[in-house]
């Protein structure tokens, strides 16, 4: 019998301080930095996002998700014979979020670990955890997307501020005789690194480097929509599959210009894709599963649904998994 794995439950959790483009904006303006609501809405689609409190790490919005993912899968933590998560801020340099994640779930002994493939990361660890499910490594798998971006932003440049937040998005990926993620496609080129990096590591107990983002915003931009394509489409092309087959599309929540565009070149009306950048800004690897658990408890994606999940990120990293839900 051929073996699959299908997405079980999901889940996402969202800190609780709330953050509209008003808010940020004076914020911003009590440092002398100059911008508007207008001026961010226009270019990136973002309405508000989240931050966390400075007590609050990943592992603790992780946890959040990944319990409301096991409540509506229905599954016990002491059932999950792996744990992903998906980060490029974790706790600590190390151990891995991962393995914090799991003390605190109250499990102990099967494989944890992070995977940093910056906003593809969610793309990346479900793609991972779907090939060992398959291979009969792992039965009941927890897939984590957690992030707490506001650490990392530079708030004198008004230009990458405003764009992120903070949050996370959880899936029980789970054994089934039935398919359910149908074909993934992942890739790199790290020609592109300095477009989207954080530039900085620990040596010597300091920061050597830059610590705090950077971004070419038209750089990304322009790379980001040509690849979104590419992928969506090598994906469709290995399940056997056309755009006419996609229910929703649910691309990484980086600007709603990107989502504009790649939803243009694969024929698909923005009525078909799930947006929640407006309201969460761009949170990272947690932007795809925070989209889906959305979706998923607002009744929009329904048993049986095909989705097509596509991320880009910093790397440059981009990649697209395509499910029947």
């Amino acid at each position: 019998m051929t073996r699959y794995s299908r997405i079980a439950g999901t889940g996402s959790y969202l800190p609780p301080r709330r953050l509209t483009n008003a808010d940020l904006v004076a914020e911003l303006a009590l440092q002398g930095i100059e911008t508007s609501d207008d001026w961010i809405v226009e270019r990136t689609g973002i309405r508000a996002r989240h931050f966390a409190g400075p007590e609050v790490n990943a592992s603790d919005l992780a946890l959040q998700a990944a319990r409301h993912a096991l409540e509506a899968a229905g599954v016990a933590a002491a059932e999950i014979d792996l744990i992903i998560v998906a980060t490029s801020t974790p706790d600590m340099v190390f151990p891995s979020t991962a393995t914090i994640l799991q003390h605190k779930l109250g499990i102990a002994g099967c494989p944890a670990f992070d995977l940093q493939a910056v906003c593809s990361g969610f793309v990346y660890a479900l793609t991972v955890a779907d090939a060992m499910i398959k291979t009969g490594t792992a039965n009941k798998a927890l897939v984590i997307g957690a992030e707490v971006f506001s650490r990392i932003l530079d708030f004198t440049d008004r230009t990458t501020c405003v764009l992120f937040g903070d949050g996370a998005g959880a899936v029980v990926l789970e054994a089934s005789d039935m398919p359910g993620i149908l074909a993934t496609d992942l890739h790199a080129d790290g020609k592109h690194v300095g477009i989207l990096c954080v530039p900085g590591t620990v040596s010597g107990g300091k920061v050597t480097g830059d610590p705090l983002l950077k971004m070419d915003g038209q750089a990304v931009f322009k790379l980001a929509v040509g690849v979104l394509e590419d992928a969506a489409r090598a994906t469709l092309a290995k399940a056997g599959r056309t755009t006419d087959d996609i229910d929703w599309l649910i691309p990484h929540q980086a600007n709603i210009r990107i989502m504009q565009s790649t939803a243009r070149k694969l024929k698909l009306p923005m009525d078909k894709v799930i947006v929640t950048v407006d309201q969460h800004g761009n949170t990272s690897a947690a932007s795809i599963p925070l989209a889906l658990d959305a979706a998923v408890r607002s009744g929009k994606v329904k048993p049986g649904d095909t989705l097509m999940l596509e991320g880009v990120g910093g790397g440059f990293t981009w990649g697209a998994v395509l499910l029947d839900y």
